[in-house]
């Protein structure tokens, strides 16, 4: 199969004004949707949801502009948790659903991303037919074809119903003091109506966007305004969001962060006590902590590792017929709930279970202890591999002999960013962090070579 022009592992991404990430693009992008989706099909409506970015109002615009034109109908969500997109499509009947986001990166980038009629990403194949209309020159239908848009009022209202749903109906969190951190993001009007609306007690952070501010030391890869919250405030957890919902990480009453691997840990638990843990199979990434697989074991669980990235967990969830996948970064699937990662869905799936044990969350994650592992992110120019230079290669080797069967390395570009990524795993900490800043210093020596 031929290779994505402007596709990632997660939509397309990039920095607002630089291409592709520009108005003049994504009109056109919204064009050749458009176009793609009338060859598939009779049926005539996406849906278009976004975050907070300032730059999300533009992209919006043009892409409604560019659907239009190619005779689609357009339903506006406004500002959207990613997974509510999902949701939203499936219940809409909608061809499809476009998520105007860069998930947890700062607010100069922003990106496309989109939902089949399922829920689910773009096939490969859907995404090489849209670049394959980007090279065609834009044609309008006719003006009796034009597609309406429609901005849908009671979007939130849907979405936080479905994700109380998601639990037993005689389930609440009455009594228990959460603070919630909304990253300045998507989820900023959703996620405390979810958990309030259950009879948890929620204090929030990050829940004031201005545009500007969207992951700005708060949210899921900014955990210490939570930490301080959560101390500050006698709560018993606190959750948080990233920047477009699809993500959680939360932390205990101690204040010790509890990652994605640990959540999936807990979950995969209570469903394999239950009886649901389907095949008895977790799915994680090359990422996955060591620790996560061991506990998984000793539990009579199975990991798998997927490649790097949500549509790789979900396409080898689908292979295994596993129903529960996920990444450390707290990218959690529960396809036995929904069709995507959604971050209050895994924190409502956590809490149940604390509240169905009586156990909290810093004993749920007892049952597993994480290996030391350190990663080192190296800017590079986007496109420029170094992974398969020879000293690079040399590094890497050496580095495994060191470690031996106690640890692993792993050196990968990242899927959304221009980096390169050095993770090294072993059972010394301080072993672990010199081998990762050995590798580290060889990459950025033969990139600045």
């Amino acid at each position: 199969m031929a290779k994505q022009k402007y596709f990632g592992t997660d939509g397309i991404r990039g920095t607002v004004g630089t291409p592709p990430i520009t108005a003049e693009f994504v009109l056109k992008l919204g064009w050749a949707i458009g176009r793609v989706l009338r060859s598939e099909s009779g049926k005539n409506k996406v849906l278009i949801g976004k975050d907070t970015r300032i730059s999300g109002y533009m992209f919006e615009s043009a892409l409604q502009a560019g659907l239009s034109a190619a005779g689609i109908d357009i339903g506006l969500l406004g500002p959207m948790p990613t997974p509510a997109i999902a949701y939203l499509t499936r219940t809409f009947h909608a061809q499809a659903g476009i998520v105007i986001s860069a998930s947890h990166n700062p607010f100069p980038d922003n990106g496309i991303k989109f939902f089949s009629s399922e829920g689910k990403k773009f096939p490969d194949e859907i995404e090489l037919a849209i670049e394959a209309q980007l090279e065609l020159p834009m044609e309008t239908v006719g003006p009796d074809k034009l597609g309406r848009a429609e901005r849908i009022d009671d979007a939130a209202g849907r979405y936080i119903e479905f994700c109380k749903s998601t639990i037993p109906y005689e389930v609440d969190l009455k009594g228990l003091k959460i603070v919630v951190d909304c990253a300045h993001g998507a989820t900023y009007h959703i996620a405390p109506n979810v958990f309030s609306e259950l009879g948890a007690d929620v204090e929030t952070i990050g829940v004031q966007p201005n545009g500007l501010n969207i992951n700005a030391g708060y949210g899921a890869t900014h955990l210490q305004a939570l930490q301080t919250a959560v101390s500050y405030k006698n709560a018993d957890l606190g959750i948080a969001l990233d920047g477009d919902g699809d993500r959680v990480i939360m932390v205990d009453n101690e204040g010790e962060i509890v990652d994605g691997d640990e959540l999936l840990f807990i979950i995969a638990q209570a469903r394999h006590n239950e009886g649901t843990l389907k095949g008895g199979r977790v799915i994680g990434t090359l990422m996955t902590n060591l620790g996560l697989e061991q506990a998984l074991e000793k539990k009579g669980i199975s990991l798998t590792r997927a490649k790097v990235g949500d549509r790789y967990v979900l396409e080898a969830m689908k292979e295994k017929n596993a129903i529960l996948g996920g990444e450390s970064s707290g990218h959690v699937i529960c396809l036995d709930r929904t069709t995507t990662g959604d971050g209050i869905i895994t924190a409502l799936q956590v809490l149940t279970i604390s509240r169905e044990t009586g156990l909290p969350l810093n004993v749920l994650k007892s049952g597993m202890t994480k290996c030391p592992q350190r990663m080192i992110n190296v800017p590079i120019t986007p496109g420029l591999d170094v992974t398969t230079l020879p000293a690079v290669q040399t590094a890497v080797k050496e580095a495994e002999a060191t470690l031996a069967d106690q640890g692993r390395v792993l050196l990968r570009p990242s899927g959304t960013e221009a980096l390169i990524r050095v993770m090294v795993e072993g059972v010394n900490k301080q072993q672990v962090d010199t081998i990762a800043q050995q590798i580290a210093d060889v990459v950025k020596a033969e990139i600045d070579g």
